[in-house]
């Protein structure tokens, strides 16, 4: 393979690349998981007790200190719902907010296998994705345990959480795809992105539900495409309420386009990563 020669684009290639190199894919992610706990006492399991201390401090701080409710929630609520409610927003956000700071850096921090290897790199913003997405998984978990203590029960429609969160993915793997190529010629993208991330945690539903904003403003912010993930996964989670499968496939569609232009970008940009490198 020749790196400077210009490479496919079109889907089909991507999906088939992608189920060609998935046992590859998934020993990077492993090692860049087990890498980022290599040297700590506790290892791995503190992918489990940092989502767990989260929730155990939100539960203890806005229902026994702030003793704050959910506005808009409708339906009688226990002690831990805010901070039910308040951790599924986190969780959302978090994937992306990981995604979004570290793809700038994914090919600048391997350059070795742009200059001294041939090597997929269209790969690489995949193993970061995939790698938030193993924390994801973790901290829905905990969610579920989470849940499972509010309610006694787990709704019917928290099998749906899967579904409601692909969009979320194909749309972080995309604007990773973009990022990680931008990440080669602007330097400044990384230190941009991290505010951004810290932006979308207030211009998203995070801390309040999006019906608790005024009119005007409660419409606009269904722009965020990180606004329905949220209010979804609250309803399938917590709330027992299935998606609307209209916005659903609406969310997908706008998803899978991203997807796709971010990895028609990456590719594009990648012959002359190795000279800015």
């Amino acid at each position: 393979m020749n790196p400077h020669q210009p490479a496919s684009t079109s889907p089909l290639s991507l999906l088939s690349n992608l189920w060609r190199n998935r046992s590859l894919i998934l020993q990077l992610i492993q090692r860049d998981v087990i890498g980022r706990y290599n040297g700590s006492v506790f290892g791995l399991a503190w992918s489990f007790f940092n989502p767990l201390l989260l929730l155990t401090v939100y539960a203890f701080v806005f229902t026994v200190a702030f003793k704050a409710q959910w506005t808009g929630a409708g339906q009688t609520q226990g002690k831990g719902y805010f901070a039910i409610m308040l951790f599924v927003g986190m969780v959302v956000h978090g994937f992306f907010a990981e995604c979004l700071t570290r793809a700038p850096g994914v090919i600048v921090g391997n350059a070795n296998y742009v200059k001294k290897v041939v090597f997929p790199l269209e790969l690489l913003p995949v193993v970061a994705v995939g790698s938030a997405l193993f924390h994801t998984f973790i901290s829905v978990s905990v969610l579920l345990v989470g849940v499972l203590a509010l309610r006694q029960s787990l709704p019917a429609t928290a099998l749906l959480v899967p579904l409601v969160l692909l969009p979320l993915v194909l749309l972080a793997q995309g604007v990773t795809w973009l990022l990680a190529a931008l990440g080669v010629y602007l330097r400044d993208i990384a230190h941009s992105t991290s505010l951004l991330a810290t932006v979308l945690s207030f211009v998203s539903p995070v801390f309040y539900p999006a019906s608790a904003l005024p009119e005007p403003y409660s419409r606009w912010i269904y722009l965020n495409p990180l606004t329905w993930v949220m209010e979804t996964a609250r309803a399938v989670l917590v709330q027992g309420t299935a998606p609307h499968w209209g916005q659903w496939l609406v969310a997908i569609s706008a998803s899978a386009v991203v997807c796709w232009l971010g990895y028609w970008s990456f590719q594009k940009s990648r012959p002359g990563f190795a000279d800015v490198l």
